[in-house]
Order: C-alpha cells, then sequence, then structure tokens
C-alpha cells in the first residue's frame, strides 16, 4: 500500500527551524525551572502576635504547597508561574499574598479569626451512623488508649512558664452616646479596636497578664506555682479587681482537651476524647496530610445530640505511633443552652517536648457575652502560651509552702520585664487600655459615677471617711416592731487602716424601743477587715430582736424586703449579745476564730418560758444567760471571692468547703447559767456530674451536751420569706423544731438545660430545670425532752393550746422540690413540697419560692 506524499518534506532547512524552536521553548522552559527558589516566612495571629501552626500554605498555579510548622514557620518553593500564595485555617479568614521575581523572604503573614461558624460536618442521613468497623472511632479509641503517654497531666515530672493574657472588649455603643455631648470627657474611652473580630468596632475594657512558673508531679500528685509577673487594669476603690480577675479565671478556666471534662464558663463539657466520647459524638476523618515526612489526619467531631453540652470541631492526630493530638480547634454547639455566652471558640496545640512527650504549647479561648443575640455584649479573650518546658526531677522542697507563691504578685515589674516575658507584643489597643484606665481613675465625675451606682449595688453611700448604709434597712415592719427606723453606717480605710467600726441604731413605733449595735474592730495586718485574708479582733455589742433560730441572710441583708413573709407565729426574742473575737485567715484557704460570747435573750409576744413545778403552778422565767468560749476551725481550699463594699461573695467552684465548731458554756462565765459542750460540723461542695449538670450539696451535722432548757438547744433554721434559701429550711416554721443531736444533708441539683433542651419552646425560651430535697435527723434527749422529765422548761404553746415546738421524732423532715431557673436569664421559681410531720398545727404543706441570680 502506499502512503500519501507529505505536503511537508523534512529538508534540512525545516530540521533547522524545528531545532531552533524546540531551542528556544527549552531556554524558556529551563531558566523557570532553574529558577526555581524557596520563599520563607512566619504567620502570625493579627490579634496576639502569636505564631500558628498547621496553616495551609497553597500555591493555587501549581497545585502545590505546604503547611506552617510548630512555631508558625514555613517555605515554599516558587518557580515564575506562581504569582500568588494562598494562606487558610479553620478559625481564620484566608489571605492571599500577590509574588513577584523581586519577591523575597522572610515574609510576616497576619491572619485575622474568623468569628462565623465551622464548617458544618455534611451528613449522609440515608446512612446511619456506626461505631461498629468504623474508622473515625477506632482511631479516637487510639487517641484515647494513648492520653497517658500524650496528654500533659501525665508527665511524671514537669516544670514550664506560662503566660496568660485576659481581655475583655465591649461592643462600641452608638454614635451618638460615644460622640455625644453627655460623655464628652470619656471619648478617649471610646477609641475603637478593629483586629479582634473584623467587621467589629470594640472598646477595650479589661487587660490582665499573668507570668507563672510551675512544677508539677503525678507520684503523689503536687503542683506548685510561682508568680512571677502580674499586671491588670485597675479601676480604683469601687470595683475589687482581685475580685474581678478572679471572676474572669473562673470564667475561662484553664484547661486541656485530653481532660475527660472542661469547664467552660462555670458549665462542665464533655471532651471528645474522653472515655465516654464514642458514645456521645459522632466523628468523620476528613483528610489526611504529610508534614516532615510525619502523616497527621484530619478528624471532625459533632455530638450526637446537638443540645448537650457537647463540642464540634476538628483535630488534627499525628500517625506515627503515638496518637497524639497536634492542634484542635472547636465550639460549642449551635444548639446547647449558654445564657449569656452567645458563642465561644477554642483553639489549643501541642508540641513534642522532652522526653518525646507532648504539652500544650498555646490556647486560646474566645467567648461572647450578650444579653440578647446580635445586640450590644462583649468579647472575652484568653492567651496562654507556654514555654521552657523542662521534664528534669523535682526535690520536694520545690513544693513546700503554699500550692501557689503570690510573694512577687504585688510586686510591680518594670516594662523591660513585660517585654521580655511577652510572647509577642501588645498591640496598639492593648497598650492603649493601660492608659486609658490610669485616665480615668484620675476623673471625679467617674468617682460621682462610681459612688452612686455602688448606693445602688451595695447599699452605701460614701460621705468621706464613712459610708452611710445599708439603705435596705432605713424602713422595715414587723408583728413586734411595726414600724422600723435605722440608721447607721461604718467606717473605711480612708479613716484608718487599723480601727473600724459598724454602727447603727434603730426606733420602733410598735414597741416604742430603742435598738442599736456597735462594733469596733483592729485590723493587725493593716488591711480592710472585708477583704481576704481576714487577721483582726472584733468586739460587739448587739441590743436588738431577734427570731430564735433564724438564718435567713437575705432577710438580714435587706430588712425591707425581708419584711414580707408567710408568718412567724409571733415568736420574738429581745437579745443582749456582746462578742470578743479573734479572726486569722492563712494564705492556703485554713482559718480559725477564737471567740467568747455573752448572750442575754428575753422572750417577747407570744413566746414564754414556763417551768412547770407541779400541774397547778408554773414558773415564768424572764430571761436565760449564757456565756461561752468557742473555737471554729475552717478549710476551703483553692476558694475565691468577689469583694464588695460590705461583705464579700464566695466564687463557688468544685473543691470543699469545711467548718468546725467546738463552743463551750460555763456557768458562771459573764453571769451564765448553764454548763454544755456544742460541737458543730459543716461540709459544702459542688458536684458537677457531666452531661447531666451538677449538685451543690451540703452536709451539716451537731451535737450538744448538758441538761438544758429547749431554748438552748439547736433550733433549726426556719426560712419564713418567700425567697428561696439553700441553707434554711423554706417550710419549716419559726422554732418548729428542737435538737440536742442532728444530722442534715440539703441537695440542688441544676440540670443546666439537660431535659428542657429537648422540648423546643422551651429550648428556646433558654429556660433550666433545678430539683432540691432537705433531709433532716436528730433527736432529743430524755434529760432535755420535757415530755420525759417533768423538771425541764416545757415547749411553748399556741393561742389554742397546741403545741408550737417539737423534738425530731424516729421520721426524718423533709422537704423536697421542683424549679425552673434562667427565667429571662435571671429569675428562678421553686415548688416546694413538705413530705413529714405534716399534722403540726399551722405548717405549709406546699410553697412558692422566689430567687435570683446569674447563670451562664
Amino acid at each position: 500500500m502506499k502512503l500519501p506524499r507529505s505536503n511537508h518534506s523534512f529538508t534540512p532547512v525545516l530540521i533547522k527551524k524545528l531545532l531552533t524552536i524546540w531551542m528556544i521553548a527549552l531556554l524558556w522552559q529551563h531558566p523557570a525551572a532553574a529558577q526555581t527558589r524557596l520563599l520563607t516566612g512566619i504567620v502570625l495571629d493579627s490579634s496576639t502576635h502569636l505564631p500558628l501552626a498547621g496553616v495551609s500554605v497553597s500555591l493555587p498555579a501549581t497545585g502545590k504547597g505546604g503547611q506552617t510548622d510548630a512555631r508558625g514557620k514555613f517555605r515554599v518553593a516558587l518557580d515564575r508561574r506562581v504569582h500568588e500564595i494562598r494562606f487558610s485555617t479553620s478559625g481564620y479568614a484566608p489571605v492571599s499574598v500577590l509574588v513577584s521575581d523581586t519577591t523575597t523572604g522572610p515574609l510576616t503573614i497576619l491572619l485575622s479569626v474568623s468569628y462565623g461558624t465551622l464548617q458544618e460536618v455534611v451528613i449522609n442521613k440515608k446512612k446511619r451512623y456506626r461505631n461498629k468497623h468504623n474508622p473515625a472511632v477506632e482511631l479516637i479509641r487510639q487517641v484515647i488508649a494513648h492520653k497517658e503517654e500524650n496528654a500533659p497531666a501525665y508527665y511524671p515530672y514537669v516544670t514550664f512558664d506560662q503566660y496568660d493574657k485576659i481581655r475583655v472588649l465591649a461592643d462600641r455603643p452608638p454614635r451618638i452616646i460615644a460622640d455625644g455631648k453627655l460623655f464628652k470627657r470619656y471619648h478617649f474611652l471610646f477609641t475603637p479596636d478593629t483586629t479582634l473580630v473584623p467587621g467589629k468596632s470594640l472598646v477595650p475594657a479589661y487587660l490582665e497578664e499573668t507570668l507563672t512558673r510551675n512544677y508539677s508531679r503525678t507520684n503523689p500528685d503536687r503542683k506548685k506555682q510561682v508568680i512571677l509577673g502580674h499586671k491588670r487594669v485597675d479601676l480604683g476603690e469601687y470595683i475589687d479587681m482581685s475580685g474581678v480577675s478572679a471572676i474572669m479565671n473562673r470564667l475561662y478556666e484553664d484547661f486541656s482537651v485530653y481532660d475527660n471534662t472542661m469547664l467552660v464558663f462555670t458549665l462542665q463539657f464533655m471532651s471528645p476524647v474522653a472515655k465516654l466520647g464514642p458514645d456521645l459524638y459522632e466523628y468523620f476523618i476528613r483528610d489526611t496530610v504529610e508534614e516532615g515526612g510525619i502523616k497527621e489526619v484530619q478528624l471532625d467531631f459533632i455530638p450526637r445530640n446537638s443540645q448537650d453540652l457537647l463540642f464540634k470541631g476538628r483535630m488534627y492526630i499525628l500517625l506515627d505511633g503515638s496518637y497524639a493530638i497536634r492542634r484542635v480547634e472547636m465550639e460549642a454547639s449551635n444548639h446547647s443552652n449558654l445564657n449569656w455566652v452567645k458563642s465561644f471558640s477554642i483553639a489549643q496545640s501541642f508540641e513534642k517536648g522532652p522526653g518525646d512527650r507532648y504539652y500544650r504549647s498555646s490556647s486560646d479561648i474566645l467567648a461572647y457575652f450578650s444579653l440578647v443575640k446580635n445586640n450590644l455584649g462583649f468579647y472575652g479573650q484568653r492567651l496562654v502560651n507556654v514555654s521552657h518546658v523542662s521534664d528534669s526531677t523535682l526535690p520536694d522542697a520545690v513544693f513546700h509552702g503554699l500550692p501557689v507563691d503570690t510573694t512577687l504578685r504585688s510586686v510591680p515589674q518594670p516594662d523591660s520585664f513585660w517585654t521580655h516575658s511577652r510572647p509577642a507584643s501588645l498591640s496598639p489597643s492593648e497598650s492603649q487600655t493601660y492608659a486609658n484606665t490610669d485616665s480615668l481613675v484620675k476623673m471625679r465625675s467617674y468617682h460621682r459615677l462610681m459612688d452612686f451606682a455602688t448606693l445602688l449595688t451595695a447599699g452605701y453611700k460614701s460621705a468621706g471617711k464613712f459610708d452611710l448604709g445599708p439603705v435596705g434597712n432605713f424602713y422595715s415592719f414587723n408583728s413586734l416592731e411595726g414600724s422600723r427606723f435605722q440608721f447607721g453606717g461604718r467606717s473605711n480605710a480612708k479613716l484608718s487602716t487599723r480601727f473600724f467600726t459598724e454602727d447603727y441604731i434603730a426606733y420602733a413605733t410598735g414597741d416604742r424601743r430603742w435598738k442599736y449595735n456597735l462594733s469596733a474592730t483592729y485590723s493587725i495586718n493593716h488591711k480592710s477587715i472585708y477583704t481576704y485574708p481576714f487577721h483582726y479582733i472584733q468586739a460587739s455589742f448587739l441590743h436588738d430582736v431577734r427570731n430564735p433560730g433564724q438564718e435567713t441572710t437575705f432577710a438580714q441583708d435587706n430588712r425591707f424586703l425581708g419584711s414580707f413573709s408567710r408568718g412567724i407565729g409571733g415568736k420574738w426574742l429581745y437579745t443582749d449579745i456582746a462578742n470578743l473575737s479573734y479572726i486569722r485567715e492563712f494564705g492556703d484557704h485554713f482559718s480559725y476564730n477564737l471567740g467568747a460570747r455573752y448572750w442575754l435573750q428575753q422572750p417577747a409576744q407570744s413566746l414564754y418560758y414556763i417551768y412547770q413545778s407541779s400541774p397547778a403552778q408554773s414558773d415564768t422565767l424572764s430571761r436565760l444567760t449564757t456565756g461561752q468560749l468557742s473555737a471554729t476551725l475552717g478549710w476551703a481550699p483553692h476558694q475565691q471571692f468577689y469583694q464588695g463594699r460590705n461583705s464579700r461573695q464566695t466564687i463557688t467552684n468544685q473543691y470543699p468547703v469545711l467548718t468546725l465548731q467546738y463552743a463551750v458554756g460555763l456557768k458562771g462565765l459573764f453571769g451564765g447559767q448553764y454548763n454544755y459542750n456544742a460541737f458543730h460540723f459543716t461540709l459544702s461542695k459542688r458536684w458537677y456530674v457531666a452531661p447531666f449538670g451538677y449538685s451543690d450539696i451540703r452536709v451539716n451535722a451537731g451535737y450538744i451536751s448538758g441538761n438544758l432548757p429547749f431554748p438552748l438547744l439547736i433550733i433549726q433554721p426556719a426560712n419564713t420569706a418567700f425567697h428561696y434559701s439553700f441553707g434554711a429550711y423554706n417550710l419549716m416554721n419559726i422554732e418548729e423544731f428542737v435538737s440536742d443531736h442532728y444530722a442534715g444533708l440539703n441537695i440542688d441539683h441544676y440540670f443546666n438545660g439537660f431535659f428542657f433542651n429537648k422540648i423546643p419552646l422551651l429550648k428556646k425560651l433558654r429556660l433550666r430545670e433545678v430539683v432540691e430535697g432537705k433531709l433532716l435527723y436528730g433527736g432529743v434527749r430524755s434529760e432535755n425532752n420535757p415530755a420525759l422529765n417533768p423538771d425541764q422548761m416545757k415547749y411553748p404553746l399556741n393561742d389554742k393550746g397546741l403545741l408550737t415546738t417539737y423534738p425530731l421524732g424516729n421520721q426524718p423532715y423533709l422537704e423536697a422540690g421542683i424549679g425552673i431557673y434562667n427565667i429571662f436569664n435571671i429569675f428562678r421559681i421553686d415548688l416546694v413540697r413538705r413530705f413529714t410531720y405534716l399534722d403540726h398545727p399551722g405548717v405549709p404543706t406546699t410553697g412558692i419560692r422566689l430567687s435570683t441570680g446569674l447563670n451562664f
């Protein structure tokens, strides 16, 4: 077969032209290959200037790229085809950088946090999720199985430095306020920060920095923290900055994803690598990448039930046989009942340290708080950076002394110290936060504003060296006194840091009697007697009225609101009480109180003290007098406070609070008429039970010896107000039960919306459920029971001749209830029912109680 002849013949001229074209093309392409070059740089967070690990560095022109290392550094090979480099990672807005032949490194790339939610995991609803034969579940089980080798908490010994930074920034108010004439003097405060949240103008409000050196060992478990430096804004005398710091650190607990449970904003979340993780989460393998010759897998996770306190996000797991987590990014589920917290995200990175074990190198928690979503609120951020990690053996001497050494906490460090200690320089906005605060506290208008705010919140009005109040006690009323008018106040540290006094005088129109209280305190440590740690001697004398055994703090703090009650049966005491106390608190939250007391009590209104010597003859006792010495020991590890103007508020955490008291009554001491020995014990604790919420538990017990009339026995505390009380019995009458030995248990369990979150309407209202119960056992020995000892003082009767005071019998006193809290984010309402001793006259069987509180 003859092939057709081509129109083109390969003549020497044509061959020469083809070779020339080929050579030109080769020469064109070869320089591109020959001119391949390395470009280096580092990727930083635009706000914190901390390095970002695991950032994707891609070259769209070639489809190649890489990732930043643990220190945020990268290196990529470029040729002439590359004109753009793209940087992206979860939680940050992507950035594209244009490059040319003249671009040289190293480059510094700043990524801004993106506050959109993490990308939703696409799930095939037609295919049921199963743990069995699921490679993602098998992988997470390996992570869980290797926690002891990888989790930072399992280092036999570890020493490291930790830098903490907490910031709070508020949404900038509307221009009519920020730029208006009313706040003209405060315009400098409204300079916006636009770096933390792109597109948002935020006003810096709080900044705190802490540098610590930390020591830890696992066997036996001991920890020691030495504060090397501490710096924060100071808003002056009206705000307890130490208390604010304690609250911020309570909200932003320090934790690791390796922990089984994590306290986030006082709520306990279950970790995706907890032992129960595979039963609570769904896991999905999304991608496998390689860095430094080691493969790592991206594992996404979501809650099985989106309403539970669980996370969604992704983690990066090393496939080098260690199954260690290199990085994790997670946030709360959109459907979690978080109340004030509208959103929050967590990012943690881990690096290999000494002994090929991993440690948490950085942590970033960012939250948005607001009463109403998409309304004005504020952002809070906690940044943690760990450095100088060592696993050297630590001697026992390192752990001597207090668990937290605060010797240097109050010592101002020079700017050079912080410049050297910070992992990254402060941003201009952060530096301005300190300067703005210093300017603010020097303004007289600020002091007038805070004085008015203190009057509204604490009830005291500053008057130079004295504070007048509390205003809630200026007027009240009750069945004995009728209308009661009271005026009082106290000195403050402006008068003296050694001597303090707190006094009041009152007059009632019903009984036409004057009442008063006088107290004088000498502060041994030159601190306010309301500030931790206490160390003072106090003498006081009270001449006033009291209800027997009533311990309703709410009513005492605000007599006017305490005036509204369900009735007390007319049982009152006119009392004279003189106290002398020596109180000492130590840095490890151990305390003791040594006291002496004189107590004169006179029954009033419908209360009588009667001895019946024979059926036809009775003797009425007009007064009882006791003289007592006491010692009280207290221990509250890791206890924190917010210091108010007239008291301090304990910030409840997961640690126990124990109190043990011994008191001895001596006949003849201060005119005392009786001998006795009394013991009282109390244990309080918050117990977290993830994912079912937490319980506030209180166990108390007491015993008193001696042959005593019922007013000197243990009178169980009754709450007659309509405000719910955790410490008192809400459906018990005044002086209804007396004991010379008893044991009680109080439990309030908060489910944090565990059930309501599964009901659409209740979930939308963010309501939460609570159950409570109070159980009391006790009794009265025969010598103190007038029914068995005819020589003993008789129990009081009402106007119908019926007993109103009883000993506890064979069955316990029991009341329990259910409630709803977080109503409008503040209110709580409880339905309480009493189950025993319902035959007593005038006792309520059910009741509705109200209370208020802030819950996250």
